[in-house]
């Protein structure tokens, strides 16, 4: 399939809008993908990351128990701020983004809910394989890092240490056999 955006590369981007049941495709390249990053193109205009988020973050009221106890809740606390970059919580739902790390945190009693309600009740992160997929690939994972740590405690000359991370490599690699044999 060709990009419909410049007809020139295959589309290896593919997106579908469905808005009152009108369902909408769009292929584009990667090439054209990158140009308009924030956007994707749909004949009605163009639709970001972001205002989905303001959006999910307008909606916020409706998550809570009633308008009034939001309103009373805001008058009480003036204007919920970011103290390092100084970002309110109104400029964070009109922009969609935080102004640095420590937003998550003085906006995390607004954010919680939106997040269980777009993740299921999940607020969590739990990395980016599930536990119920990845299997063995996080019992790999830790043995290698493991295996990192050994290394630089023979070079420290903490042999003793050394000792006790190879002990646990050793049964995280008979925890790998077993899940191996289990999987078969």
């Amino acid at each position: 399939m060709i990009c419909q955006e410049c007809q020139e590369r295959p589309a290896t981007f593919h997106f579908t809008k469905v808005i009152n049941g009108e369902k909408t495709e769009v292929h584009i390249c990667e090439h054209c993908a990158k140009e308009n990053s924030e956007k994707f193109m749909f004949d009605g205009g163009g639709f970001s990351f972001n205002s989905l988020l303001a959006g999910l973050l307008n909606m916020e009221p409706a998550l809570t128990k009633s308008g009034e106890q939001q309103n009373q809740l805001f008058k009480t606390n003036d204007v919920l701020q970011c103290k390092r970059c100084r970002m309110t919580f109104q400029q964070f739902s009109k922009v969609g983004r935080f102004g640095c790390s420590n937003c998550y945190k003085a906006f995390e009693d607004q954010i919680i809910p939106i997040l269980k309600r777009v993740h299921g009740g999940n607020t969590e992160h739990s990395g980016k394989i599930p536990k119920r997929i990845g299997g063995d690939i996080h019992i790999r994972k830790q043995i290698e890092q493991l295996k990192s740590k050994i290394h630089e405690l023979i070079v420290q000359e903490e042999f003793e240490q050394a000792a006790n991370v190879r002990d646990e490599i050793r049964t995280l690699e008979k925890e790998l056999h077993n899940v191996r044999e289990e999987g078969l």
